[in-house]
């Protein structure tokens, strides 16, 4: 019976490539030349994930995609779709998944996010499916080494890219490189010493400086427009408030006057009570009640109200 069911559903092999390296690769390459820290995942869900599949799935005939992501759509009172965590926090995945637009929630099950990590590998082991075990991805899918300076050293040589050319019409790059060597310098602008390329480094980043001062140190800042690396102490990483754009709105339409929110600024983050106000048409200012570490631009910051997602963007400063 199982063998008969498997040989009356229809597979589709789709190629996604061009795609993948315009929506992702050359997003993560643009982002670091550009002394920003990007989320990759989170490009690769809103614009192949879903846009590209959803429309190749939908001309096909099908009505909705289902993913095994860690969260669940809810579709609120005032008729617009919105994310909930997953019933197992410890996997939640609604902090990658904030750009989607209603369109492609409206068209999306998400039927993992009712269940526990082991619950599903439970249920996988019951129906032999062979991922049953197959380890957690934790690193970069197309960084298989975690050298993410290499891998963009390589990408600019195979794609004989220049420092003053653009990756293609959507990804301008800085002046520099983003591998050329530079000063550091501290928030007094002195030069203490020598960086090897704004690609190694992101904000709050501690080891692998290459530099001693007598006392631990941090990344407090990166300069693209003079390929400085700013370094402090540990006090100096905190910021309190944080300038976003690229905004995306799931539980409301427009974010009107000020909302308090629970905020999060990178996957890890625990989450910080925030007011967001909106300071032009596509920013967003947070202002927090405590400080928060290593605010990294480039990074999402995503708003939550209790379990849902307000929305989210792109931190600029």
């Amino acid at each position: 019976m199982q063998e008969e069911l498997h040989q009356s559903i229809p597979y589709y092999v789709m190629n996604f490539k061009q795609e993948f390296k315009t929506n992702v690769i050359d997003y993560f390459v643009s982002e670091y030349l550009q002394a920003r820290t990007p989320n990759p995942c989170i490009a690769c869900n809103r614009y192949v994930k879903w846009e590209s599949l959803l429309k190749r799935s939908l001309d096909i005939g099908a009505s909705y995609i289902a993913t095994g992501h860690y969260a669940r759509i809810i579709k609120l009172e005032s008729g617009r779709y919105t994310i909930q965590k997953s019933v197992t926090l410890a996997k939640d995945q609604t902090y990658a998944l904030y750009n989607l637009t209603q369109y492609q929630l409206a068209h999306t099950l998400m039927p993992v996010g009712e269940y526990s990590k082991d619950e599903i590998r439970a249920l996988a082991n019951e129906l032999k499916l062979p991922v049953a075990n197959k380890p957690d991805s934790q690193e970069i899918c197309f960084v298989s080494d975690n050298n993410y300076a290499g891998f963009i050293e390589n990408y600019l040589k195979e794609n004989n890219l220049k420092n003053n050319n653009n990756i293609d019409n959507n990804h301008n790059v800085s002046k520099y490189t983003g591998l050329t060597p530079g000063n550091y310098v501290n928030t007094a602008g002195e030069n203490i010493g020598r960086h090897n390329g704004l690609v190694h480094y992101t904000v709050g980043q501690r080891k692998g400086l290459g530099i001693a001062m007598g006392q631990p140190v941090f990344v407090l800042e990166l300069r693209p427009e003079t390929n400085e690396v700013v370094l402090g102490s540990a006090n100096e990483v905190f910021a309190d408030r944080l300038y976003a754009n690229r905004l995306n709105f799931m539980a409301i339409e427009d974010l009107e006057g000020e909302m308090v929110v629970d905020v999060k600024i990178r996957y890890s983050h625990k989450g910080a009570k925030c007011t967001i106000k909106k300071t032009a048409e596509d920013e967003v200012l947070c202002i927090f009640e405590e400080p928060q570490r290593a605010i990294t631009p480039g990074q999402a910051v995503v708003f939550y109200q209790g379990d849902y997602v307000v929305g989210g963007g792109t931190i600029i400063k």
